[in-house]
């Protein structure tokens, strides 16, 4: 089975750097230990405030429940990422392994 990597990348606002660092811990905690996902957080070298996050599937069919495996923690989190995030910033990527 393919590996499926999802990639997150966004700019957060310079003022919520230090709110967005708490809530990584937060994230880390719930993706990883809560939800058992193979899940990191990077900052992207030399650019300020600008991070991925990546999740990493064991196969397509894993990829395809990440979203159907929401819980309201997990909506939770997310919402207050969203507000710490520069509008317009947020990229999705897709890799499929070969």
């Amino acid at each position: 089975m393919a590996k499926v990597i999802l990639q997150i990348s966004y700019e957060i606002q310079d003022d919520k750097r230090q709110e967005y660092l708490a809530l990584t811990q937060a994230l880390k905690h719930h993706f990883i230990v809560e939800q058992q996902k193979n899940y990191s957080i990077y900052e992207q070298r030399g650019k300020h405030n600008n991070f991925v996050e990546q999740f990493v599937c064991n196969s397509e069919e894993e990829y395809e429940t990440l979203e159907d495996n929401m819980t309201d923690s997990s909506t939770e989190l997310i919402n207050k990422l969203e507000n710490l995030v520069k509008q317009g910033t947020t990229k999705y990527t897709t890799l499929i392994e070969i």
